[in-house]
């Protein structure tokens, strides 16, 4: 075997070597909105301060919805459900959101309470199911190995 070829063996090893397991992905989830919360106490506009802020709003409660899938998601399935993960987050941020503002005490520290206590919970349950996401990436993988276009 040539020099090239076991050098990307051993990197594709030590990619496989560094894995997320589902109570790291728990574990961090739930340290997102605690850690854009104490972002806001960054003085001025900074970067600093608002990219934490907008990732966690944009991706943490779904996140803590939808992942760890029960029962794992098959490969092809993945990208659907972090797909999924943004348009989830934004809706639970928007009925939060509403929620403040319907009872007068929307601020941007309640707000990302709400938001972070709500995925800290969250984290700690399982995944909501994605069934149609698993069964679509499992009967695409079974069709491509027959090699025909399917017409």
């Amino acid at each position: 075997m040539s020099t090239a070829g076991t050098e990307d063996i051993e990197k594709s090893e030590e990619a496989k070597g560094f894995r997320v397991t589902p109570t790291q992905l728990r574990i961090l989830v739930a340290a997102s909105g605690w850690l854009a919360l104490a972002a806001t106490a960054v003085p001025g506009p900074s970067p600093l301060r608002w990219i934490p802020v907008l990732l966690f709003v944009l991706f943490g409660p779904g996140c803590a919805a939808l992942y760890p899938q029960p029962g794992g998601l098959a490969p092809g399935a993945r990208l659907e459900a972090v797909a999924l993960a943004a348009p989830v987050s934004l809706s639970l941020g928007v009925l939060t959101a509403t929620s403040l503002f319907l009872v007068e005490g929307f601020s941007t520290t309640a707000f990302l309470v709400s938001l972070a206590v709500f995925t800290t919970v969250t984290a700690a349950l399982p995944g909501l199911p994605l069934p149609a996401a698993r069964r679509g990436a499992a009967e695409r993988a079974k069709r491509r190995p027959s090699g025909g276009s399917g017409t």
